[in-house]
């Protein structure tokens, strides 16, 4: 097995660990890490970008399995929540493809997320909703479209629902956990679609990707089973200020990097 590649994937699936349930954009993250090691234009880092998510999606699964079995309705409302991420990915999918090649756009939707987060808890400061069951179908379906603004690299689909939740009287535990769960069909539903485009574009695995794709969802899982028990603590007491400056920091440095000369985009 290629010893580089290996290195690159590992460091790929720790930063899908830790940045896909944080509201900081796991994707934006891969993205540059993958253009500043110059591996941003290979067909399969594109996917494994994509692909390592089952690794994250597997981890909510494991942590929160005794609410997957739950009633029925659980899984009505995550349908609900799915659908309008579902119709625009489908209706967008080449536009969305297009955006996932800028950095520039990753640095702006950083900063600007960044700004937002500085403020949501005192905007959204007095929650009637604090768990799942709670949650009734229209609020699903809001909280959904929520999600629809993660489409645009950088934005973070946990930091779109997280808020989307609050915004709709969820405490930030309970709109945290949706967005958690509302990751799995949305994640595993991404990832298909990748995969299946990615055959049809003609590309096969081959044995060492394989091995590559399998190593990095280990790790991905085992991270995100980390970074989501932190996470919740963390928000429970101290809220979304940090993860704010965090974004407005990082999306300087990439508008910055980009504006003096140098190419982060994928070419």
């Amino acid at each position: 097995m290629d010893t580089v590649k290996l290195i690159q994937v590992i460091v790929l699936a720790v930063i899908e660990g830790i940045t896909e349930f944080l509201p900081i954009s796991s994707t934006g993250h891969m993205i540059i890490a993958s253009s500043v090691m110059g591996i941003a234009a290979d067909p399969f880092i594109k996917l494994f970008t994509i692909a390592v998510q089952l690794g994250a999606i597997l981890s909510v699964v494991v942590l929160y399995w005794k609410r997957f079995l739950q009633s029925f309705n659980f899984y009505l409302k995550l349908l609900v929540a799915f659908i309008p991420a579902a119709v625009f990915g489908l209706l967008f999918s080449k536009k969305i493809d297009a955006l996932l090649e800028s950095a520039l756009t990753v640095g702006i939707t950083l900063f600007v997320g960044g700004i937002i987060l500085l403020f949501v808890d005192k905007w959204f400061n007095k929650p009637t909703i604090k768990e799942e069951k709670d949650i009734n179908y229209l609020t699903a379906l809001k909280i959904g479209f929520f999600q629809c603004l993660a489409m645009i690299p950088g934005t973070s689909r946990s930091a779109s629902t997280i808020v989307g939740g609050m915004s709709q009287k969820l405490t930030r535990t309970a709109a945290a956990e949706f967005s958690f769960f509302l990751a799995v069909p949305t994640m595993f539903a991404a990832t298909a679609k990748k995969l299946l485009d990615f055959y049809k574009e003609g590309h096969r695995f081959t044995g060492e990707e394989i091995k590559l794709l399998a190593i990095g969802n280990v790790i991905a899982f085992i991270v995100a089973m980390l970074a989501i028990k932190t996470f919740i603590t963390f928000l429970e007491r101290k809220g979304f200020v940090l993860f704010g400056w965090y974004r407005i920091v990082i999306g300087a440095v990439i508008i910055g990097l980009i504006m003096t000369g140098h190419k982060l985009d994928v070419i």
